[in-house]
C-alpha cells in the first residue's frame, strides 16, 4: 500500500520529552496523581514586567501588522546589545534573524547549511530535536557517545575519530540537555580549534547560557576562537533565562550570508515572529538579570537535592549537573532487577514501570541516544520533586 505520508515527514520521530509531558498531563487530568519530570520548562510565571510590556504591545496598533520576516529591527539590536554583554560577542544585527523558537532557529540552521549527504558530527546525549532536523535537511547525524564515566563531554579524540571526507558540522550543546553538563573553556577552545584546522562548521546552542551553578560559567565558542566565527552559528532564545517557553522566540547568530539565506527561507515558511512576543523580547533582553537569579536559586537547591535522592538509589548513579536543569542519571545497575512483578532490560521499560507503578513520569535514554539513561528535569515545584523522587526511591530501593 502506498503511503499517504512523505518518505521524509514519515521519518520524523515523535518528540520523546513533549510526548512523555503530554501523556503526564493526561493522565492527571484523568484524576491520576502523576507527577511529570519530562518536560525542561521552569516552573515560574514570566516576570511581571516582560507580560506588562506584551500588553502593552497587543494595544498598540503597529503590532497588528507584518513586520520584517527576518525580525523587528529593535529586537534585532537587543539581541546584539545582549550578545556582548552576557557573552562578549560582538555582532551586528544583519547577522541576526529572530525565529519561531529555538528549535524553529535549529530546524532553519540546518535546512540553510547542510546538502544530501553532509554528515554532522552529534555528540550524545543529545535534545531529540538535532538528529530530526539534520535529517529533515537531507544531513546524516553522525552520533559520538560520552557516558557518564567522561561526565558526558566529548573529547577532540572522539570527534576526530568520528570525521569524515563529509563531515559538515558539529552540533555543539553547553550547558547541555539533557544531560546539564558544561564544557571548560579550554575544551571549548579545542573543540574549536579543532574544527577551524578542518573546515567544519559548528552550529552552538547556548540556550542555558545564563543556567551554570557554583563557580562554573559557559563560555561562547566564537569568543574563545574567534577565528571561527565565519563559520559558527550560534542559537539562543528567551525560553528558559526568562520562563517564557510558550512565547515562541529564538534567534540565529551567524555569519551575513547564512543569515540572509535563513531569513529568505523563513520569509516562504513563517514570515515574521508573532509582535507581540517579539516586544515582550525586547523588554526581557534589554532588562536586568533579576528574575533569572532568582530561579537559579531555587534551580540550584532543586539540583542537589535530586542527585543527592537519586544516587541513594542502589543501582542508580547520577553526576552532579552544572548547568541547564536536568539531571542524568545511570540506571544500567536496575536492569535485570525484579520490581513489582517485572524486570526491565532497558531505560525504556524502566520508565514504563515507573510510571505505570510510581505514577511519576520521566524521559528514557533511548530518546536521547544513549540507552540506559533516564532525564529528569528540576524545573518544578520542591514539593513535587521530593514526592516525586521519593516515590522511585520506594519503588527502586
Amino acid at each position: 500500500m502506498v503511503s499517504r505520508i512523505s518518505a521524509r515527514i514519515g521519518a520524523i520521530s515523535e518528540s520523546a520529552t513533549l510526548a512523555v509531558d503530554a501523556k503526564a498531563k493526561a493522565l492527571k487530568a484523568a484524576g491520576r496523581p502523576v507527577i511529570g519530570f519530562g518536560a525542561g520548562e521552569p516552573d515560574f510565571p514570566t516576570p511581571d514586567y516582560i507580560v506588562e510590556a506584551a500588553v502593552a504591545a497587543a494595544r498598540d496598533p503597529k503590532n497588528h501588522r507584518y513586520s520584517p520576516a527576518g525580525g523587528l529591527p529593535e529586537l534585532k539590536q537587543a539581541i546584539v546589545d545582549k550578545t556582548k554583554r552576557d557573552s562578549g560577542y560582538e555582532i551586528e544585527a544583519s547577522q541576526v534573524l529572530v525565529t519561531n523558537g529555538g528549535k524553529h532557529a535549529v530546524y532553519n540552521t540546518f535546512a540553510t547549511l547542510l546538502d544530501p549527504g553532509d554528515e554532522v558530527l552529534l555528540p550524545a546525549p543529545y535534545w531529540t530535536t538535532y538528529p530530526e532536523t539534520i535529517q529533515l535537511a537531507g544531513g546524516v547525524p553522525v552520533e559520538v557517545l560520552a557516558d557518564e564515566t567522561q561526565n558526558y563531554l566529548v573529547t577532540v579524540e572522539q570527534l576526530e575519530a568520528a570525521r569524515t571526507e563529509k563531515t559538515k558540522a558539529l552540533l555543539f550543546c553547553s550547558p547541555s540537555n539533557p544531560t546539564g553538563a558544561v564544557d571548560t573553556p579550554e575544551a571549548i577552545e579545542a573543540i574549536g580549534s579543532w574544527a577551524l584546522e578542518h573546515d567544519i562548521w559548528v552550529i552552538t546552542d547556548e540556550i542555558y547560557e545564563h543556567l551554570t551553578y557554583g563557580d562554573t560559567k559557559s563560555t561562547s565558542l566564537p569568543v574563545v576562537v574567534p577565528e571561527l566565527a565565519d563559520r559558527t552559528v550560534v542559537l539562543n532564545g528567551v525560553a528558559k533565562t526568562y520562563a517564557m517557553t510558550g512565547w515562541r522566540v529564538g534567534w540565529m547568530i551567524g555569519p551575513k550570508d547564512v543569515i540572509k539565506a535563513a531569513t529568505n527561507l523563513q520569509s516562504h515558511q513563517t514570515s515574521n515572529v508573532c509582535n507581540v512576543a517579539q516586544r515582550a523580547a525586547i523588554a526581557a533582553l534589554t532588562g536586568d538579570l533579576t528574575a533569572v537569579d532568582e530561579m537559579k536559586v531555587a534551580f540550584d537547591r532543586r539540583r542537589k537535592l535530586m542527585v543527592s535522592m537519586l544516587n541513594e538509589i542502589p543501582g542508580v548513579e547520577c553526576p552532579e549537573p552544572t548547568g541547564a536543569f536536568y539531571a542524568y542519571p545511570s540506571v544500567k545497575g536496575v536492569f535485570g532487577r525484579e520490581i513489582n512483578g517485572r524486570t526491565p532490560t532497558s531505560s525504556t521499560e524502566l520508565a514504563e514501570i515507573i510510571l505505570d507503578e510510581a505514577e511519576v513520569a520521566v524521559v528514557p535514554g533511548e530518546a536521547f541516544g544513549a540507552p540506559g539513561y533516564l532525564r529528569l528535569s528540576y524545573a518544578l515545584g520542591d514539593d513535587d520533586l521530593v514526592e516525586g523522587v521519593s516515590r522511585i526511591q520506594k519503588l527502586l530501593g
